[in-house]
């Protein structure tokens, strides 16, 4: 079973984890995805503070070490995990990367917020840093929400068997176009060969159509000898 932990602030925000497909798989005992409140680990336990100015000025809060830090070692005392911190500074987070996590075992994810993370609690105690792209968000909870989502689809029987096969970024290669029913759709028919029932057909089909696209859209990720 694939373990994922999740520190933030607003916990609240992560209820379509509890949805869908992962959330079934959270359900059925293939995931198990815990949602930590940072705050409960304060010592300020009259305001819950978690956020203070920072030094040598400048605008907005930041998130203070001894919350996080506290929460860590709560939650992983032995540093089991493998420890993400959801952050634009982070490297591009890729398909490949999720495959990589999902054989962790354990994954942690610590969601920033305001203006960041005290720089000590993140030499101290976090793995690496993983951003989704270069924008910066309020906070690193949607950003952990693609992460978890994107991991947990690797975990044996959350997808169904051959859904990882031929998706984008298979082989460094985009998906090609799916169709279903109605085969005539407004005056449009599906490509004659996936009606054929020829699968060497289709499977050349999909293939051209693949490099097609990625040519079009992502020509960065064609290898050298396609």
């Amino acid at each position: 079973m694939m373990k994922i932990t999740i520190l933030t602030l607003f916990p609240e925000m992560f209820e379509p984890l509890k949805r869908s497909i992962i959330g079934r798989a959270a359900e059925s005992g293939k995931l198990d995805i815990s949602i930590v409140n940072i705050r409960d680990y304060t010592e300020d336990k009259r305001h819950f503070k978690c956020d203070d100015y920072p030094f040598g000025g400048g605008a907005g809060m930041v998130m203070m070490p001894q919350p996080i830090a506290s929460a860590i070692e709560a939650v992983d005392p032995a540093h089991e995990a493998r420890r993400i911190f959801m952050s634009p500074k982070g490297a591009t987070f890729t398909q490949a990367k999720a495959f990589e996590l999902s054989a962790c075992g354990h994954i942690l994810l610590l969601c920033g917020h305001y203006e960041g993370v005290d720089q000590r609690v993140i030499d101290m105690l976090i793995d690496e840093e993983i951003s989704i792209g270069d924008y910066v968000l309020t906070g690193g909870e949607l950003p952990a929400m693609v992460v978890c989502d994107a991991v947990a689809r690797y975990v044996d029987g959350v997808l169904s068997d051959g859904s990882l096969v031929d998706e984008s970024f298979a082989d460094n290669l985009l998906e090609y176009p799916q169709y279903t029913r109605p085969a005539v759709f407004r005056g449009i028919g599906v490509p004659e060969v996936l009606l054929s029932g020829d699968h060497g057909k289709v499977a050349k089909w999909r293939r051209e159509e693949s490099l097609k696209l990625t040519k079009k859209l992502r020509p960065d990720l064609l290898k050298e000898d396609e």
